[in-house]
């Protein structure tokens, strides 16, 4: 895989939904997300992240180092212990510094899974921790810098190194994060560089419930039984405006590469074409547009930079029901900002 991302991102995608219900509330009957004061509609940042795994895992076809921790049907607990159980037979390694080489390199009263190798001192992964940091803890012909060092090898547990091999396995983890703390052997917790916020519609939108009539009876017994069926909720149009956040230092600690960088904007782009359903109807994404700061912590603050995106209506007080019923304009780039147009 490529280096891990260098350059802080901010993005601002648009997207729309035509006689389709974007993202359904579980706790009001699978209506459209609205915000009940101002009667926008609300797209979650769960929903948008579930099609971009999608995509990875149709495109990358659930394969390390692409697979989909969160995929649907997957156990999580069965993934961590996956990660515990690749780590048995690998050892935790500290580099020893001149000083203490010799005292450690000669010393013959290491706990069991304990050593010195390459100047260096390890802990193996398949041992009790526990066990070997209270034998650790214990000795007494050795001194107390020596020991201190041993005492490093259990700043990483073993669920900090499994953490590690999640984000090189797993394309969400190393890109979302994860709460990676159930079952029993867990896995820590990972802040994901890249984050999205709830995606709101650009105006207000009406949200409507169709009956649909059914012909076909359910039993012999009862021929007659036909009439009203299932209902559907429908968005008739709505424009969708989401932002989101790459931060390069925390790329660097999970492994998110320029590889990875381009497969999520490619999923961004891609995402709603594979992802059809009679309960979506049509969306599609409509403007990617990427602010690129030519250094790790950026060189703008991102509000400024989303205020650079203006969406308007151009079609008067009539409703609007397409893309074309809206003008994108985009402002120019600060300095140490480069812009970016996918779609």
């Amino acid at each position: 895989m490529s280096e891990p991302v260098n350059n802080r991102y901010e993005f601002v995608l648009l997207f729309d939904v035509k006689n389709g219900n974007p993202n359904g509330d579980p706790d009001g009957g699978n209506l459209p997300r609205i915000d009940p004061e101002t009667g926008h509609g609300i797209t979650t940042d769960v929903c948008l992240k579930r099609k971009v795994r999608n995509y990875v895992d149709l495109v990358k076809k659930n394969v390390s180092p692409y697979e989909i921790h969160v995929r649907e049907g997957a156990f999580l607990s069965e993934h961590h212990r996956r990660a515990h159980k690749a780590l048995d037979d690998e050892k935790l390694f500290i580099h020893v510094p001149l000083d203490l080489q010799d005292e450690l390199k000669n010393y013959m009263g290491y706990p069991e899974g304990i050593g010195f190798e390459n100047e260096g001192i390890y802990l193996q992964l398949c041992i009790d921790t526990e066990k070997a940091k209270k034998a650790v803890n214990k000795l007494k012909d050795i001194s107390d810098a020596a020991k201190a060092k041993l005492k490093e090898l259990f700043v990483d547990s073993k669920a900090a190194v499994a953490k590690k091999w999640m984000c090189k396995n797993f394309f969400d983890v190393r890109t979302f994060g994860a709460v990676m703390s159930t079952g029993d052997k867990t896995c820590g917790q990972v802040r994901g560089p890249v984050q999205l916020a709830f995606a709101r519609s650009i105006d207000p939108i009406v949200g409507l419930d169709v009956a649909m009539f059914r012909t076909a009876a359910v039993r012999v017994e009862e021929p007659n039984d036909k009439g009203l069926g299932a209902r559907k909720a429908i968005v008739p149009y709505g424009l969708y405006r989401a932002h989101g956040f790459i931060s390069a230092p925390l790329a660097k600690q999970t492994g998110f590469s320029e590889d990875d960088l381009e497969l999520f904007w490619d999923a961004l782009v891609n995402m709603f074409d594979h992802d059809r359903s009679a309960a979506r109807g049509e969306m599609a994404a409509r403007k990617l547009i990427i602010f690129k700061h030519d250094s790790e912590l950026g060189n703008a603050p991102a509000s400024k930079l989303f205020d650079l995106v203006t969406v308007e209506k151009i079609c008067g007080d009539t409703p609007p029901r397409s893309f074309a019923d809206y003008t994108v304009t985009v402002g120019e780039a600060p300095a140490g900002v480069s812009l970016v147009e996918k779609i």
